[in-house]
């Protein structure tokens, strides 16, 4: 089956005639049938087809267990209303990788897997990259017990209502020590390839990372009634602190986004009694970043007093800068600077991925497909066809190049 026709099948699962973006949430219908779709891909060529004790799916190409295996694919699932590349287009791309391999005549002298991580994106549970954490000791069992979603279910009930065993949950340690090298394919969230005029990137390094949660506490009163100098209104601390954040980020080359918010009594005619607010920030180095946040909560605290307002600031998540393996980045640029015509300059990029959780255990690469808008997480995210098959024939290349005679 070609990318095309693989692509095609995939498109409309878990779209929503809405807003055209898609909802395939972890363990929901979507996900069930974006899950049967990789099985019949697998089965289809004669690949092994399993899903391991954290329910990301693998598909195997000679014996794992012979260790060694070069690993490659992406994810399934989505943002709220999330575009078709983020994620599937890695795990397509696989597939249809192997297949040129084979069109090659290429005979592999390593165990050749592709897989599909379960819940990369969060959507449905506040936490990216469930199934490589847990399978990289990243996230304990008890702390997956704990994620809830908006209404309330938990993750272990989530799974049981999708016919999987929230039981086996946990760090797969042999699992990982099989695997000598994971390379990921995926759209670029960003534009620095179009600048470029190249179609395929290698990443460098992913950009620290953090969530902090903000939660300005005032006190609520009629909006129509209560005159402006006997207000404590928090939704103008944040809304003061909404625009420190892009001066901040401007001034540091970083960015930061303030893109969840939270009122209470969230009424029309309510001076509100709490706004929360999610802060995203992200830079090249640890320095920059420190230097953002810093300045943020700075003024926020600043902001809060004036308007008699309290403040809390939690930070929620934190990653620090991920170096992907260098003599796997450097092999990965020899293979493709021999084996074709176009050139695939080094680049960072602001969005985590699994191949970023995993970089702790095993070598880890990433190659990007060029992305002529670089919207992502929308259902405007792009990339154009003869640039998906460019990162096919790259990704096949470099899987030749790694694992085959």
């Amino acid at each position: 089956m070609s990318f095309h026709s693989m692509w095609a099948e995939l498109l409309p699962v878990g779209r929503s005639s809405a807003s055209g973006g898609y909802r395939r949430y972890a363990w929901t219908d979507a996900d069930t049938d974006c899950r049967a779709w990789f099985r019949e891909q697998s089965e289809a060529r004669g690949l092994v087809h399993e899903t391991d004790r954290n329910g990301n799916q693998w598909a195997w190409l000679g014996d794992p267990a012979a260790g060694n295996a070069v690993v490659t694919g992406s994810h399934l699932d989505s943002v709220p209303d999330g575009g078709a590349f983020d994620g599937p287009l890695g795990v397509v791309s696989a597939f249809a990788a192997l297949d040129e391999l084979r069109g090659r005549g290429a005979r592999p002298t390593r165990p050749l897997g592709i897989v599909n991580f379960g819940d990369e994106e969060g959507a449905r549970f506040g936490l990216a990259c469930v199934g490589s954490r847990l399978t990289a000791g990243a996230l304990t069992v008890e702390q997956a017990h704990r994620l809830t979603d908006g209404d309330g279910v938990t993750l272990p009930r989530a799974m049981e209502s999708a016919g999987y065993d929230p039981d086996t949950l946990g760090p797969d340690p042999e699992r990982l020590a099989r695997i000598g090298a994971f390379v990921e394919l995926h759209v670029e969230q960003g534009r620095a390839l179009d600048l470029s005029g190249d179609r395929i990137g290698i990443a460098s390094a992913i950009w620290p990372h953090g969530r902090w949660r903000f939660d300005f506490r005032g006190e609520a009163n009629h909006a129509g009634t209560t005159r402006l100098a006997d207000r404590h209104d928090p939704m103008l601390s944040y809304a003061e602190t909404v625009l420190a954040a892009r001066r901040e980020a401007e001034l540091a080359g970083a960015v930061a986004t303030f893109g969840k918010i939270g009122v209470e009594p969230n009424g029309v005619n309510a001076i509100p009694s709490l706004v929360r607010g999610w802060l995203d920030s992200r830079a090249a180095d640890q320095e920059s970043l420190d230097t953002v946040v810093t300045g943020i909560e700075k003024a926020a605290r600043e902001y809060a007093a004036a308007h008699g307002v309290d403040l809390d600031i939690v930070r929620e998540s934190f990653t620090p800068v991920v170096e992907f393996d260098h003599a796997l980045r450097d092999e990965l640029a020899r293979i493709l600077g021999t084996r074709t015509e176009l050139k695939a300059p080094v680049l960072g990029t602001g969005a985590g991925h699994d191949a970023g959780i995993l970089s702790d255990r095993i070598p880890t690469a990433m190659l990007f497909v060029r992305n002529p808008t670089g919207v992502s997480h929308s259902p405007a995210e792009y990339a154009a066809e003869d640039d998906c098959v460019a990162g096919v024939t790259a990704l096949a290349d470099v899987l030749e190049g790694l694992a085959c005679t």
